[in-house]
């Protein structure tokens, strides 16, 4: 658990407005029903602490790699980097992604992915497949840390309460199969972040 003070989640980050819309590719979990059964759970307990944006399952998500802002991204250009995901993913193995206790960072509730490893592969054939199209590669490839946020933190405070909350959940870990990859085109208007999905790019499924 993190001992600094919660802090707002939803500052305005350089280049974010309302209504302005960003691609990125992510791993999703609309139809993880194990990972719904342990969100439930702990929302349940998150509901009653104060700060807190709780996320519903359908945006429930495991970020990858941004590309841009939709007005500054040729469509031509996102089709050409979907192919070449595609070309690459196909080569990635399907993997199993674990969820268990969640901990507290100064912006958000989340779950650090286990095992770490599969994710960040998918990540570099992601950040590869934009190579094949771009010279210069958004966002830096250190430093990634396969996540699931379960809540945001909407205002500044003592993070004990939510310490306390999350001790109270007794819920044995989520297993969900990761099959595939997919490029969104993402929003942060309303305290959520929510999404159109552009395509999806499929692992090799032995």
């Amino acid at each position: 658990m993190s001992e600094q003070q919660m802090a707002d989640h939803w500052w305005w980050r350089p280049g974010w407005a309302v209504g302005r819309r960003f691609y990125t590719f992510h791993l999703t979990f609309q139809h993880a029903r194990d990972v719904h059964r342990l969100a439930a759970a702990y929302r349940q307990e998150l509901a009653g602490v104060d700060g807190l944006d709780l996320i519903p399952d359908q945006w429930l998500h495991l970020t990858m790699q941004g590309l841009g802002f939709v007005d500054e991204v040729s469509e031509q250009d996102v089709r050409a980097i979907v192919d070449a995901a595609a070309r690459r993913l196909a080569q990635v193995p399907a993997f199993e992604l674990k969820l268990d206790r969640p901990g507290i960072t100064p912006e958000a509730i989340r779950w650090e992915a286990e095992p770490p490893g599969p994710a960040a592969a998918v990540r570099l054939a992601i950040r590869q497949a934009i190579a094949e199209v771009w010279s210069d590669v958004p966002e830096q490839e250190e430093g990634f840390a396969a996540h699931v946020s379960i809540a945001y933190s909407n205002s500044t405070g003592d993070p004990a309460p939510i310490a306390q909350a999350l001790q109270a959940v007794d819920a044995a870990p989520a297993v969900t199969r990761i099959e595939s990859a997919e490029l969104i085109v993402l929003g942060r208007d309303r305290h959520m972040y929510e999404w159109d999905r552009y395509a999806t790019v499929s692992l090799a499924v032995g």
